[in-house]
């Protein structure tokens, strides 16, 4: 399938960007009508070529889907019910039933951050469809490094990256992609300026996608083989999910921020505890958040394994939709608000509680999010459980809290302290959201106070969140403290080293600590010191929730796709290291699995970061055998308790976990991975299941997944099998030899057998379950989901 093209200038196909025109895309079933809006305010100019959907079009089908599905079931809706109801394939026909069924859906849009969109993207290609079906935009946010400062790394991605962003850019023209160039900023916070309206469904190739709910959107994070189904205008599939509902009472104050919320909520659900559902926000606490708050809790929903989190459309919606140019959006929501808001006496399947104005300030870590502490209590159990006191850095911005409220908020506590002749004892780094973002706050100030009291102003990207990180303060290995206003904080996550204790709070605690320069920093009754040796205690933060003089849009960074693309050539070349076309995996064989080797027994949390490392390694993302280098290597083995240390039992040698895999394939010889409880919690990164099946696995058998990726496994043609009995975990053991049986009569809701033979010659078999439908089996059978598309062209 190797070939090489070549490509369309990039400042050509920019010329096209204002393109408004009204296009028919007719790819398969289902197909639909959108327009580019050009009913826009100059001020609003990044918004002005957009790729938008008629919205009264997509209001009025899902009112009537709506009220289809709502006298089927005889009952009142959930918000979220509506919504994602309300995108149903077929409304009169699906079977409906939470946690259950499984649902054809149309969702309105599809989005790709550029380190996952590479790989969407050569799927795309491999399909051999000739235009997405539904808007789609791509957006060049992960491949930044912070290093020196923003304008300086931003010029340095774009060199070191040339090749990818050329790929991204130009496969985006030839297939009708949007492309948000480097520098536009984050690919949530652009969905929320630009792209997500209340009722809308988006999905995106990036596990914080639901940050968008904070607009009353449903955006659910996806791997790219999903975005590749949506594209190509074929129902998405989504396992019915049960609903959660957080009722909020109360008033956020003083120190207290939406932030708080959602750290509130993960330490009461735990990491896993939103599998399988939404987590729908509701009840009279909700005006009191900001709409780009209400953004923050839903963005961070993703750290407790939820779908999607998601609020009521409201004022502080309109408001802001209003401030992004898209006040026409927000009429048309007006005369839908009943579709946007849940029904009366709609039920939950679980109801949590939260009085606002009682809520304290939180700050979770380290090492996993949903570890709960209260500001006021933090010291005492760090200085009980040995973690650093001392803040080496503090860090906001990211996807999460990176709103001009949030610039703001910090803004106040930084001026404080230059007021008395303070600045920051630890590190302090600061990345805008967006492009808007960052041209705002320099416009207004914010960027010289936080600045002058010694932050780094970082590019509009991911960055240290993701572990774009080059730092130089401490050594690897080296134990220290840093406190940020990210949304994770598994190990080595930001910095690599696996010693450094992170923690997640709101940006505005971490800029008090950042001042104070240490965990044990109260800002609600510590005092600090004066440069004049006078004793003063913070103000609680203040700031805008939106800006009085609108939003700066700083630089247009949008390409928008030609009207004509047949011109348009995509180049890969075969030397490449960094991209990859695509050949398609094996069948199924039509038989039992016989004799698979353990390739690793996992103990304890195997996120996808465990499992497929970001950092440097993200500059493979688009060369699918350069990154399965990377497979697994930060995962526990139970039998040594090391990292990237397996036996090879075709040598008895021990070696890195990728190159035993490779010796096993090359030898002809199948292994299988055995994991904990909720296996696969993270980013959605679908590398960590391509990785495995290109290296030569079968089978994933653990005792729980996380949702994107059981579902990621499963579109790559792998097992991802389930212990009926969780203990069953403990007879397996790292020599053994593995069959699973029962693949002939492979169907849904009818468990597989394990039969495990032990090196003393003695076996054991034992149940596996699984989730997979008929649809999904013929994924299985095909060998991947796009086997399947092909095979159904």
């Amino acid at each position: 399938m190797r070939a090489t093209l070549s490509s369309l200038s990039v400042n050509k196909m920019a010329s096209y960007c204002l393109t408004v025109t009204r296009l028919r895309l007719a790819l398969g079933t289902g197909a639909r009508r959108f327009h580019v809006s050009a009913a826009f305010s100059a001020k609003a100019k990044v918004s002005m070529s957009r790729f938008e959907p008629d919205t009264s079009i997509n209001y009025e089908k899902m009112h009537e889907n709506i009220n289809i599905v709502r006298s089927r079931l005889g009952r009142p809706l959930t918000l979220s019910e509506k919504i994602v109801y309300g995108h149903l394939d077929d409304p009169a026909g699906q079977d409906i039933e939470r946690g259950r069924t499984y649902l054809r859906l149309r969702p309105d849009r599809v989005a790709m951050q550029d380190a996952t969109a590479q790989m969407a993207m050569l799927q795309f290609i491999s399909s051999g469809l000739p235009k997405v079906a539904v808007p789609s935009t791509i957006h060049c946010d992960h491949l930044i490094e912070a290093q020196i400062g923003g304008t300086e790394d931003l010029q340095r991605a774009k060199e070191v990256n040339e090749e990818v962003y050329n790929f991204l850019a130009t496969a985006g023209a030839k297939y009708g992609v949007g492309f948000w160039k480097p520098g536009s900023g984050i690919i949530h916070q652009i969905i929320l300026e630009n792209y997500a309206y209340p009722g809308v469904m988006l999905i995106g190739t990036d596990s914080h996608t639901p940050n968008g709910g904070g607009l009353g959107a449903i955006c659910i994070g996806v791997g790219g083989a999903d975005a590749v189904d949506v594209m190509a205008g074929i129902p998405w599939e989504l396992k019915c999910p049960k609903v959660i509902g957080v009722k909020l009472t109360g008033t956020l104050s003083g120190w207290t921020s939406p932030k708080d919320v959602i750290l509130k909520v993960a330490g009461i659900l735990t990491v896993k505890g939103g599998t399988g559902a939404i987590v729908e926000y509701h009840g009279p606490g909700v005006d009191s958040i900001s709409c780009t708050g209400m953004a923050t809790i839903c963005n961070m929903g993703a750290e407790i394994g939820a779908t999607t989190s998601v609020f009521p459309y409201n004022h502080r919606m309109k408001t802001y939709m209003e401030k992004t140019g898209r006040g026409e959006i927000a009429s048309v929501a007006d005369q839908f608000k009943e579709d946007l808001v849940p029904d009366n006496g709609c039920e939950y399947d679980q109801v949590v509680e939260i009085n606002l104005s009682e809520l304290k300030p939180h700050i979770n870590g380290p090492f996993t999010p949903d570890l709960a502490h209260p500001v006021s209590e933090i010291g005492a159990t760090a200085k009980k459980s040995g973690w650093p006191l001392e803040v080496k850095v503090g860090l906001i911005g990211s996807c999460t809290n990176s709103s001009y409220e949030d610039m703001g908020r910090a803004a106040s506590l930084a001026k404080q302290a230059l007021d008395k002749g303070l600045k920051c004892k630890a590190q302090f780094t600061v990345t805008p959201g967006s492009e808007q973002i960052r041209a705002t706050i320099e416009r207004d100030g914010y960027t010289k106070i936080l600045s002058d009291v010694g932050g780094v102003v970082l590019a509009n990207a991911c960055g240290p969140c993701i572990g774009q990180w080059d730092r130089k303060d401490v050594k690897k290995g080296e134990k220290n403290t840093i406190v940020t206003s990210y949304n994770r904080n598994f190990t080595a996550r930001n910095d690599a080293n696996p010693a450094t204790h992170a923690f997640v709070t709101s940006p505005e605690i971490v800029t008090a600590m950042a001042i104070a320069g240490t965990l044990d920093f109260n800002p609600e009754t510590d005092y600090l010191t004066a440069a004049n040796g006078e004793k003063f205690k913070l103000e609680p933060p203040t700031g805008d929730e939106l800006p009085s003089r609108d939003f700066d849009p700083g630089q247009d960074t949008y390409q928008h796709p030609p009207a004509e693309s047949s011109a348009v050539q995509v180049q890969v070349s075969p030397t490449s290291n960094r991209l990859q076309l695509l050949e398609p995996f094996d069948k199924w064989h039509g038989k039992d699995m016989e004799d698979m080797r353990v390739l690793i027994k996992v103990k304890g949390k195997c996120t996808t970061d465990h499992i497929s490392a970001a950092g440097p390694w993200l500059k493979f993302r688009g060369h699918l055998d350069n990154i399965s280098n990377n497979m697994l290597i930060g995962a526990v083995n139970t039998d040594n308790d090391a990292v990237n240390k397996v036996k090879n039992l075709l040598t008895g040698d021990f070696g890195g976990v990728p190159d035993v895999a490779r010796h096993y394939k090359a030898n002809g010889v199948n292994w299988v991975v055995v994991g904990d409880e909720n296996y696969g919690e993270g980013s959605s990164r679908e590398h960590a299941a391509l990785e495995p099946r290109h290296l030569g696995g079968r089978a994933i058998i653990v005792k729980s997944f996380a949702r994107i990726h059981e579902t990621n496994l499963k579109k790559q043609g792998l097992l991802p099998l389930t212990f009926a009995d969780p203990s069953d975990y403990d007879k397996i053991r790292p020599d053994d030899k593995i069959s699973i049986t029962g693949l002939k009569s492979f169907a849904p809701g009818k468990p597989l057998t394990a039969v495990i033979k032990h090196s003393d010659g003695s076996q054991v078999s034992i149940s596996l379950n699984h989730t997979f439908n008929e649809t999904q089996i013929d994924w299985f059978k095909a060998g991947s989901a796009l086997n399947r598309m092909k095979e159904l062209q």
